[in-house]
């Protein structure tokens, strides 16, 4: 069962100098008990400290309003639900110490997407975040050909206000087939934290793999990472992809395999798969970048029968650190790896002992 090393969050002791005023309501509007439609009526008020006068409206709503993205912010700022003393301003009019912000907005469900029940593994849960421990086959979020069935629908029967978060909380994802840790914010607040320290690089994300050929070091990947020129359902190294670093290390060799840990410095669509297809060890079970299926030398039948119908790639989301959204404590948890993951470790070693011994 995955632990996390952290206590639950305690508060943190410190408390921004600006009056604040904070109300909240959830309300629900009329429609189909099934679809997710809920709102949330958002109605704030701060005092402009003396300190942060003199400065362009958006950038002190950032300060006094941190749990909401500046972006967030600026578009209710022009849509006149963020106002200065009861005045409509634009985000980049100044405002002085003494004024006094209002907010009042409706955030709008996301979505209307059905609620689920369908059993989460949860690894660990507070008021803001969800951790769990997605399983092989989960779609993360409704796509074309799944509609649903998704942890997206799952996280909306669980959490039915999470509606009104951006892609219900859901701020990093794992391919289908990948199994491992995620975390899913609950509330608007943590989305916003969770996004930035995502965006900052500091979220830690390590990741196990069994890899075809045998790796002789660890190294660092960094080639940029976009999709494919001629499959575009598929990702590739390109020079005019997006920054992608990752960096892995050797933690077991086998006959023609090799047990690797990678750990993300950023987060592409695939980044694991195409980086170390591409430094030529493809994932075991890849079936999209894995290439021609390769027979170990003098491997029995079981072995190539294992590697051959091996129902996914390899790839599991071994451990999650980040800082608490509220309280920003670190937190870490880990992950087990699944039966099928164990099950191959136990063939590569058994078939590299044969021939040791």
């Amino acid at each position: 069962m995955p632990s996390c090393y952290d206590e639950r969050p305690r508060p943190n002791p410190g408390a921004k100098e600006a009056v604040f005023n904070h109300k909240r309501a959830v309300e629900t509007k009329g429609c189909a008990p099934a679809e997710s439609s809920m709102s949330e009526i958002i109605q704030l008020s701060a005092e402009v400290p003396s300190e942060l006068g003199g400065q362009r409206l958006d950038q002190v709503a950032a300060q006094l309003f941190a749990e909401y993205s500046r972006s967030r912010l600026s578009s209710w700022i022009k849509d006149g639900r963020l106002t200065v003393d009861g005045q409509v301003v634009r985000p980049r009019d100044i405002v002085h110490g003494g004024s006094v912000l209002a907010l009042e907005a409706e955030q709008e469900a996301q979505g209307e997407w059905i609620a689920q029940d369908i059993e989460l593994d949860i690894v660990y849960e507070d008021e803001q975040i969800l951790v769990i421990n997605k399983p092989a086959g989960l779609v993360v979020h409704p796509a074309a050909g799944h509609a649903d069935g998704t942890l997206l629908n799952a996280l909306l029967h669980h959490v039915p206000d999470i509606v009104n978060v951006p892609r219900a909380g859901i701020v990093h994802r794992l391919d289908k087939d990948t199994t491992g840790l995620m975390v899913v914010a609950k509330t608007l607040q943590a989305q916003t934290k969770l996004v930035e320290q995502l965006q900052s690089r500091t979220v830690s994300r390590i990741y196990e793999c069994i890899v075809i050929g045998v790796v002789t070091s660890g190294g660092k990947i960094d080639a940029p990472i976009g999709r494919h020129g001629g499959a575009r359902q598929r990702m590739a190294v390109t020079e005019g992809g997006k920054p992608a670093v990752s960096h892995y290390r050797v933690l077991e060799r086998f006959r023609s395999h090799t047990h690797v840990r990678v750990k993300l410095e950023t987060g592409r669509t695939h980044q694991i798969r195409v980086h170390m297809a591409h430094v030529g060890f493809p994932l075991v079970g890849d079936q999209t970048y894995g290439g021609r299926f390769r027979i170990p030398p003098a491997a029995d039948q079981d072995m190539v029968q294992a590697l051959k119908h091996f129902p996914r790639q390899a790839l599991h989301a071994r451990f999650l650190a980040l800082k608490h959204p509220t309280t920003g404590q670190v937190m870490k948890w880990e992950s087990p790896l699944p039966d099928d993951f164990v099950e191959l470790l136990t063939l590569l070693q058994d078939d590299r002992g044969s021939f040791i011994g």
